[in-house]
């Protein structure tokens, strides 16, 4: 514990109080339907300020057991697994302009749905500002983190765009900033952030019937430090790491008292002082209470996070190369080096010269079967050992999971607690191994395509094991057309498929027709 401490301590201490966002890039519905920051170049030559005004329909239908993964999963949250769904969407974002010292921006992005968990979306609101480096974010607003490509990877181990964005204030340095001194071949970002779950009412009507686990009014925490070593215009050899954070914290949890039939609170205490035992992390709560026994032992909070490396091979603007890794934590023993590090999501992806049949291609191989081993024992005086095994990815005895919506805020192979019938928002299926292809192209000027091929195989979890493995096939074929004689016009359609007995076969077909413009 101490060691975890220190170690977090250096952390803190090194962290600029920044943030690692997309650069300057809006996903505003599919991966393949982008706004970017060169659209948003192509303006700021003009008077014209940087409003822009989007709108968008889409409709999906599936047969089988449910809207296939790909047509649910890494959108954001603003998704269905049923399989007739569809939404309205519209609204509109003033970019900030990265070229002075002082810009502000704000985003207003809503939705009307059919067979989503809500009729009406707040997808997106949120005001932000910036000087020169830093820059200031209130509200919701989406955000990918890590190493990862979040059109073509299976998504991110702790932030990937699966679920809703969750409203935080976040300070933030987007962009690589050169290191004093350094001769810039060292440059720096991060971000620091603290926020509120927005899914209580949702969670309590999906639990609450079955007696479930449910938490609510519970607070978020995020930070990350990353660094990267080299200059491209010197050498073309890049170095990319960094660790990054999440947290859970106060609000109440409702258990289920079996024997008396009926539900109880537990309260997590959320006052200053705490705030200050999540940002370092430490072991809090009320020594006079026996439901906080679990957090006064070990760390205030849920507390999970992520060590990411990239090794990027640049040697001019036409092609690239890079090899990354992500190795996830949930607690000091997988942070540090108590046990061998045997998960991980370990992927290649390569950026091809321009050509009519694949732009880009990602590789990935993930793997969460070892868990710090099978055995979890906290030290007692009767066995004075502690063990600290069975993590349990994205699942928590204290709080409702790593989840918002009950989308996983984390990678969606490690299957979403929507899925569930029973109306748990346990992570059934966290020991997986398996394998993702992501695929990019333009055979046209006014066509793009994306293909994910995924499969996976499940042995449960250690609390809940299968009784035999599971197998998982998931594909996605998209095409994008956006003709440039009716400019700022795009329509998307989507074919998606499952099969194996994890989530049952299915297929499915949605489309978007998207209108994006200035004023």
């Amino acid at each position: 514990m101490n060691k975890f401490i220190t170690a977090i301590a250096l952390f803190g201490a090194l962290l600029p109080a920044a943030a690692q966002t997309a650069d300057s890039t809006l996903v505003v519905v599919e991966e393949s339907i982008e706004l970017t920051s060169d659209s948003v170049t192509e303006y700021a030559a003009t008077d014209k300020p940087h409003y822009q005004y989007f709108g968008l329909v889409q409709a999906g239908v599936a047969t089988g057991a449910h809207n296939p993964f790909w047509l649910a999963a890494n959108r954001f949250g603003l998704s269905s697994i049923k399989k007739e769904n569809g939404y309205i969407r519209g609204g509109v974002i003033r970019h900030m302009d990265t070229d002075t010292r002082f810009s502000w921006g704000f985003g207003v992005d809503l939705a009307g749905a059919v067979g989503y968990t809500s009729k009406f979306v707040i997808q997106q609101l949120y005001g932000e500002v910036r000087y020169r480096s830093l820059s200031l974010m209130a509200g919701a607003k989406q955000w990918v983190s890590g190493v990862v490509d979040p059109a073509l990877s299976s998504g991110d181990m702790v932030f990937s765009p699966n679920a809703r964005p969750i409203p935080q204030v976040r300070l933030e340095m987007p962009k690589w900033e050169w290191v004093p001194y350094t001769n810039k071949w060292l440059a720096v970002k991060g971000y620091f952030s603290f926020g509120c779950f927005t899914d209580s009412r949702w969670a309590r009507n999906y639990a609450r019937p079955t007696h479930n686990k449910y938490t609510q009014h519970e607070l978020f925490h995020s930070k990350g430090l990353f660094l990267r070593g080299g200059n491209s215009e010197r050498f073309p050899l890049l170095f990319e790491g960094g660790i990054e954070m999440g947290c859970q914290f106060g609000g109440t949890t409702m258990f289920w008292n079996k024997a008396k039939q009926e539900y109880y609170a537990v309260k997590y205490p959320s006052g200053w002082k705490d705030w200050l035992k999540v940002i370092v992390p430490m072991s809090g709560g009320n020594p006079n209470d026996p439901n906080h026994a679990g957090e006064i032992t070990n760390i205030l909070g849920n507390q999970l996070g992520q060590w990411t490396a990239a090794l990027a091979w640049v040697p001019n603007s036409e092609w690239s190369a890079r090899l990354y890794y992500e190795h996830y934590f949930d607690d000091h023993s997988m942070m540090l080096f108590d046990h061998v590090w045997k998960d991980m999501l370990l992927g290649v992806q390569f950026n091809l010269p321009s050509n009519p049949f694949v732009s880009s291609v990602v590789y990935e191989y993930i793997n969460t079967r070892d868990q710090s081993g099978a055995v979890y024992w906290d030290y007692t005086p009767e066995i004075p050992e502690q063990v600290s095994g069975a993590d349990d990815y994205y699942n928590n005895v204290f709080y409702a999971n790593w989840q918002q919506w009950g989308m996983g805020i984390g990678n969606p192979l490690l299957i979403s607690p929507i899925y569930n019938t029973d109306g748990s928002l346990y992570f059934r299926h966290n020991r997986i191994k398996g394998h993702h292809l992501g695929l990019r192209g333009k055979p046209h000027r006014d066509l793009d395509y994306r293909v994910l091929l995924t499969y996976t195989r499940s042995w449960g979890s250690y609390s809940y094991p299968t009784r035999n493995v599971m197998h998982n096939f998931n594909g996605l074929l998209e095409l994008t057309y956006s003709p440039a004689k009716f400019k700022g016009w795009a329509a998307c359609l989507g074919l998606g498929a499952d099969g194996g007995n994890l989530l049952g076969g299915s297929f499915g077909a949605q489309l978007t027709i998207c209108k994006t413009g200035w004023f």
